[in-house]
């Protein structure tokens, strides 16, 4: 969905529309070479943000909420959850359409840590998971979280992305690409799996635990070739 600059995982994007980012990064293990890998693990990621019913009037866009889930790639299973509210900071008040597409309401972000910290709680969390000893990769749906929401809030407070999220997975594509379907949005991959929706659409955590059900869709019943499609330019 891309109300007022949210997202492109619940519009239609005609295919093929595979223009890739190339990264300059010389971090070897997120190369953007477009051969099949093998990873270990796939971090499902779906953010929320600060947003309004009219386009542009609330600029940069701030995450509210950071899900990712943990899925190892043999059963296809969640071993592992990062879930946190996150307080905005430079508009720090939600609109009432904010909390009635996202659900989320100013308690629930009020007393949160700002964005900085929950960055740092976050690498915590990857490093508890001893991810940095295995092959890992982000999962999304779309490119917007990666490529538009984060770096432009961190160009705003200054702080620099780590190489980590400079490269990613769009599970659009590899869907596309196992099925011979693309699809316009996360409940047309979920009707096409014969998978039912959990929760609410545009709630971060229920969004991410829906994109880790086609995932494991993808992996077990397709069979799917996993690759980075996605790259942030440096």
């Amino acid at each position: 969905m891309h109300v007022a600059g949210k997202r492109l995982c619940h519009l239609f994007i005609p295919f093929p529309a595979r223009t890739q980012l190339r990264s300059k990064s010389s971090f070897n293990r997120f190369d953007e070479s477009p051969r099949r890998h093998h990873f270990d693990r796939l971090l499902v990621l779906d953010f929320e943000a600060t947003c309004d019913s009219k386009r542009g009037t609330i600029r940069p866009q701030e995450i509210i909420e950071f899900p990712v889930l943990n899925v190892e790639t043999n059963s296809f299973e969640i071993v592992g959850t990062f879930h946190r509210y996150v307080k905005p900071e430079i508009h720090p008040t939600l609109t009432p359409f904010c909390t009635s597409l996202t659900g989320i309401i100013q308690d629930m972000v009020e007393d949160e840590a700002p964005l900085k910290t929950v960055m740092e709680d976050f690498h915590k969390w990857l490093l508890s998971q001893d991810l940095f000893n295995k092959e890992f990769a982000f999962v999304t749906c779309g490119d917007w979280d990666l490529k538009e929401l984060l770096p432009r809030q961190f160009l705003h407070t200054g702080q620099v992305i780590p190489a980590y999220f400079k490269s990613w997975i769009n599970i659009k594509m590899i869907f596309a690409e196992s099925t011979g379907v693309y699809p316009r949005n996360l409940p047309h991959m979920l009707s096409h799996a014969n998978l039912v929706q959990s929760g609410r659409l545009h709630s971060g955590i229920d969004d991410c635990r829906n994109i880790a059900a086609v995932v494991r869709f993808l992996g077990l019943q397709q069979n799917s070739q996993w690759r980075l499609t996605s790259f942030l330019e440096d």
